[in-house]
């Protein structure tokens, strides 16, 4: 098991085979996932395959956030190629509700960032969010994204930001 980040607070770490309930149970609480794209309970099931499938061949991934404190499972977080510039990477995030509104949000940001700027070349960094996600838009601009002008995709338009490597 690889772990990208660790601080006295979370624990950024690849999911262990047996956590695959731990994973799914995250997308069951409606608030969480109110600005997700819809997923069947089968894609939830395929993603968490994938996922493993990523870490044996060292690709980009979604990734496992954990308290420090306590080991209590936080959400997941993700960086992937960018679909509509495969020059940029794309972040993100799910959290439990209990972990909102505490900083951790930005935390993770930043660490993926910084980790997507490490083990790439990619000169850019995006992110993605619901129009009315304002915590998360939030969140992405402290962590020092810019706000770019809206991006469509699959028809639905979403706030987009950026980060370049410094």
């Amino acid at each position: 098991m690889s772990t990208l980040y660790q601080s006295p607070r979370i624990i950024i770490r690849e999911f262990l085979p047996q956590e695959k309930q731990t994973f799914l149970d995250l997308f069951k609480d409606n608030q969480v996932t109110q600005y997700l794209p819809n997923a069947s309970p089968e894609r939830y099931l395929e993603m968490f395959d994938e996922l493993l499938e990523n870490y044996e061949k060292k690709n980009l991934s979604r990734w496992a956030i954990f308290d420090a404190t306590n080991n209590n499972f936080i959400g997941i977080c993700v960086a992937r190629i960018f679909v509509h510039n495969t020059s940029q990477i794309e972040i993100g995030y799910v959290l439990s509700r209990e972990y909102w509104g505490k900083g951790i949000a930005t935390e993770v940001c930043k660490a993926i960032t910084q980790y997507s700027f490490a083990n790439t070349n990619t000169k850019e960094v995006v992110a993605i969010t619901d129009l009315s996600n304002s915590g998360s838009q939030n969140v992405l601009q402290k962590a020092g994204f810019k706000r770019l002008d809206n991006l469509i995709r699959n028809q639905e338009e979403l706030a987009y930001f950026k980060i370049e490597r410094v």
